[in-house]
């Protein structure tokens, strides 16, 4: 059965939610700022037994708030955002459960499938969850680096994936196009990722009430779980409410 998974996003020092696609150097646009830290969510996520949760770091100046986050609740959260070789086993030391890597194992616009093995052998394939957002070019979708401004060669097709599926525990998709525009999920792409795909895989974009839950839960055949970010009442959200995904992940719901 689909789960809903928790997530932490964290721009500039300060939890948020933003529309993916916006952001750059520049900023981004932005649907919330919290007025708690990192490490309040992380709590909360702990108080409630949820699992599988990730955060992403969007940028820079935020590792103090990561490293909260992760001492919050070590050994449940993943953590994503500027992962390399050089760094990933200090936030496994921090607490993360796994690391999350894209841009490091690209080269420019090319997968470097050398890179994914090396970080697979450092840190264990069941540490390692690849982060393939991306982005749909005409009816396929292509693996999106650079804070997803970088749409690469890489499709998200059987092949990929099952190429990629030797060296890591979990594949975590963001939907850039719709991701934080709670206008709904792409629904060809959950089920194509269901066809494609025995990989634990997490999907994240547009989700805006409970009915993406059951919709994401019916397209995958239970297969993909799913995040939900802008429409969740603790992130400023009106789509959704925190007890509601918890009911959901209990199936009691209604």
């Amino acid at each position: 059965m689909t789960q809903f998974r928790p997530c932490i996003d964290i721009h500039q020092g300060q939890v948020k939610q933003i529309v993916g696609g916006s952001l750059n150097d520049q900023g981004a646009d932005t649907n919330f700022v919290s007025e708690h830290d990192a490490a309040w969510y992380a709590s909360l996520y702990k108080k409630h037994q949820l699992t599988g949760g990730h955060i992403i770091s969007l940028g820079q100046g935020n590792q103090a708030q990561v490293k909260m986050a992760l001492g919050a609740y070590p050994g449940h959260l993943q953590y994503g955002g500027g992962v390399t070789l050089d760094n990933a086993l200090s936030y496994i030391d921090m607490g993360a459960s796994h690391v999350i890597v894209t841009s490091f194992v690209f080269d420019a616009d090319q997968l470097s499938i050398e890179k994914v093995k090396q970080l697979s052998q450092l840190v264990g394939k069941d540490r390692l969850v690849l982060d393939l957002s991306c982005r749909r070019q005409n009816d396929s979708w292509f693996i999106a680096t650079n804070r997803w401004q970088t749409v690469t060669q890489t499709a998200i097709n059987e092949e990929n994936l099952a190429r990629l599926s030797q060296y890591c525990d979990e594949f975590l998709i963001h939907a850039a196009d719709v991701e934080g525009k709670q206008q709904g999920i792409d629904t060809a792409l959950v089920t194509l990722l269901s066809k494609i795909t025995d990989t634990p895989c997490t999907y994240a974009g547009g989700a805006k009430n409970l009915d993406d839950l059951t919709l994401v839960d019916s397209l995958s055949n239970g297969k993909i779980d799913l995040t939900i970010g802008s429409a969740l009442d603790i992130f400023g959200g009106q789509g959704i409410t925190l007890d509601e995904c918890l009911a959901f992940n209990r199936g009691t719901v209604g």
